[in-house]
Parts: structure tokens; sequence; C-alpha cells
């Protein structure tokens, strides 16, 4: 369905968990296909924890059984043209958590967690061979794309070794713009390479031997491209 710019579709406080207590799955949890939308705080979540029964020695937890039984592919898939949403929170998916396609599209804060639990550094592979699905995919297709303020955040608790080439993947073209962006480890095993196509520092959960705090900062990019 098509909205009116003057009058646009409105979605509010949207709530999803995939998984959890109970085991559940979804290929993607929210798909939006219309014009002019708005949406105002989202919070999208595949439960890469809970309380299913699984056996807790098979993994952190149960982890091995979690990631292939709590199925969440996509977190959210934007279609449509000049969507616009404040307080994007997508966490925990198995592929990208948010696929941008649509045009003019604006998002105001995106907070991230990558999924918890991959087995291994296959399953966290896309098929072109790429280290890990980035939390953020703009098509590259896409000529005007606006996004301010976001953080993407890594803990791969069942295997330390698994690696994330990128927080974000944009299109390289000066209508695509990210501001105040950062990657963070969160004290805590996994590795997250660069921030933005290939941009940015690694975090990997080490700080430097001087560091007087004994934390490793985030990574930060100001202003993309």
């Amino acid at each position: 369905k098509n909205s009116d710019s003057n009058n646009p579709t409105t979605l509010h406080d949207i709530y999803f968990r995939i998984g959890g207590p109970h085991v559940g799955s979804t290929d993607v949890a929210l798909e939006i296909n219309s014009n002019n939308v708005l949406v105002d705080h989202t919070w999208v979540w595949r439960a890469d924890h809970g309380v299913e029964g699984f056996d807790s020695d098979d993994g952190f937890e149960g982890d091995n059984q979690r990631w292939t039984t709590n199925i969440g592919r996509k977190g959210v898939v934007v279609n449509g043209n000049d969507v616009t949403v404040n307080g994007l929170f997508v966490e925990h998916f198995q592929e990208h958590n948010v696929i941008w396609n649509g045009e003019r599209g604006r998002v105001y804060f995106f907070q991230n967690e990558l999924p918890y639990d991959p087995p291994t550094q296959a399953d966290w592979t896309t098929p072109d061979g790429t280290l890990g699905w980035s939390a953020y995919k703009v098509n590259d297709a896409v000529t005007t794309h606006e996004l301010w303020a976001g953080g993407v955040y890594v803990y791969n608790r069942n295997n330390p070794s698994i690696v994330t080439e990128n927080g974000w993947e944009v299109p390289e073209t000066l209508g695509v713009k990210l501001r105040h962006i950062m990657t963070k480890n969160l004290s805590g095993p996994g590795i997250i390479n660069h921030v933005v196509n290939g941009v940015g520092d690694t975090v990997d959960g080490i700080f430097p031997p001087e560091d007087p705090d004994q934390y490793e900062d985030p990574s930060y990019v100001i202003e993309y491209p």
C-alpha cells in the first residue's frame, strides 16, 4: 500500500521477539513495502538466548542447537521509498539485520547487537565469501539514504574466533551519508574488522597495554563518506 506524503502511514512501538522462552523462527520479521512511512521506535529481536530447554553442554548454554532452531534470517527489510525511522533497534539476526532497498530512507538512531551464537565462521560467512553479514546493508542501487547515530556491537560467546568484516555496507555515493557511527566489542569474544566499507579500526576486545582504564574504546566514524 502506498500512503500519502501528507498523511503517511505510521508505526509506533513495534516489538518482535523471535524465539526465547519458546522456539520461534522467521525469514523476515518486519518488511515495509509502502512508500511514505514513519516508524517511531522498534525493537526487532531474534532471541539467541532464553529458556528453551536446549542441551546446555552443546555450545554456550545450548547455542549450537539454538542457531539451527531459533531461526531468524533478517530483521527489517525496507522496500518502500521515503521511509523514516526514529529509534531502530534490531538485534541478533543470522544474516543482515537491516536491508534497505528503498530510496530516500532516513534513520535517526540505530542500535544493533550481532548474533551471539554463530557456531562456526562458515555459518557466519556470506555466499560471496565475506566474513560475516554487516548489521546494516543499503542496496547497491540506492542513490539517497541518510543515517544519524548508530552502533553495532559484537559478543560471539559461542566461538571467540568469529570475524565480521563490516558493521555497515552502503553504496559509495555522495547521496548515501552516515553520521556518527561506531562498532564496539562488548568486552568479550568476537571481532569486527571495520565500521563501514573497510573504513574504521578493528574492535576485538583487546585494549592497549598502556590504556589506563584497561578498556577497549569503540571504533568511531564521524561521517561517511
